[in-house]
């Protein structure tokens, strides 16, 4: 009687186990998955050209895009016009998301931490960001001029509210019996907000700036597209009202790595600095 006691009480230990099954999907290795999404896009692409559902003017082919991306390449390594182009662009981008972390913080922080910003400043924000933010190119450019300055507030404008939301989230999610053991032993706002409130709200406020990283690459190249300059966003212009798409695709192709390249930046920071926090999606990290 003993040993089917023993047996069943192991029997329900094994069933009241919880382990977390894999799906097939889930553990199809990073590069795998990456590459398979890669070559089903271009079949598609080529196929597509192929069979003539598009016409080449509107859709290249991807031989052609890639040639002109080398071509785009060569230019760029070899110090040629489109360099310089794309560092006015990276400026605007770098200027105009700098500008956007220290408005979105600030602004944050204050529908964050007050009740006076929630209740008043936010809803104003909320309607600001549901506007269309093009219409906006024309007054930034007749306010600031045709110059870096206007592209610099569009894309600002574009990458300000995420941070905002984001800020503000990563404040309201301090636990609410650390708040208490705060207060208890006498700290004052100001110490609750740096030395808990903020450090807890990093990965909520890292997520605003991802965001944020990913609007200001559009903010500064339709400043471009609608107030003139110098960058990418001028070359663009003119190859699509030449009817050149292998080169629209291929400058838009490189754009992309220049809005990679500041995400991931962000990424590596938020890896750095908030070490303890782990973001995954599914169950398996290849």
């Amino acid at each position: 009687m003993s040993d089917v006691q023993a047996n069943s009480s192991a029997d329900a230990g094994q069933d009241t186990v919880w382990v977390q099954e894999i799906s097939l999907i889930d553990s199809i290795p990073r590069w795998i998955a990456m590459t398979f999404v890669f070559v089903v896009f271009v079949g598609t692409w080529q196929l597509t050209t192929s069979l003539g559902l598009v016409s080449p003017i509107i859709l290249p082919t991807p031989m052609e895009t890639l040639k002109d991306m080398i071509f785009v390449g060569q230019n760029l390594l070899t110090g040629g016009y489109m360099l310089l182009a794309l560092w006015i662009t990276m400026k605007e981008v770098i200027y105009g998301f700098a500008l956007a972390i220290a408005i979105g913080f600030s602004l944050g922080v204050l529908v964050g931490e007050t009740a006076f910003g929630e209740k008043a400043v936010m809803p104003y924000l909320v309607a600001i960001d549901t506007m269309p933010k093009v219409a906006f190119a024309p007054l930034f450019v007749a306010w600031l001029g045709f110059g870096i300055e206007s592209k610099v507030a569009l894309a600002a404008f574009i990458a300000t509210f995420p941070i905002v939301v984001g800020t503000a989230a990563g404040l309201h999610a301090a636990d609410e019996n650390a708040r208490m053991l705060f207060k208890t032993m006498g700290a004052t706002r100001m110490q609750t907000l740096i030395k808990m409130k903020l450090p807890t709200g990093l990965p909520q406020i890292f997520t605003g700036l991802k965001i944020g990283a990913v609007g200001v690459m559009a903010g500064a190249i339709t400043g471009e597209f609608l107030g003139g300059g110098r960058g990418f966003g001028e070359l663009i212009r003119v190859a699509a009202s030449q009817l050149n798409t292998p080169r629209v695709f291929s400058l838009i192709l490189y754009l992309s790595l220049v809005g990679l390249a500041l995400y991931v930046l962000v990424q590596w920071t938020q890896r750095k600095v908030v070490f303890w926090h782990k973001e995954r999606v599914g169950a398996h990290d290849a």
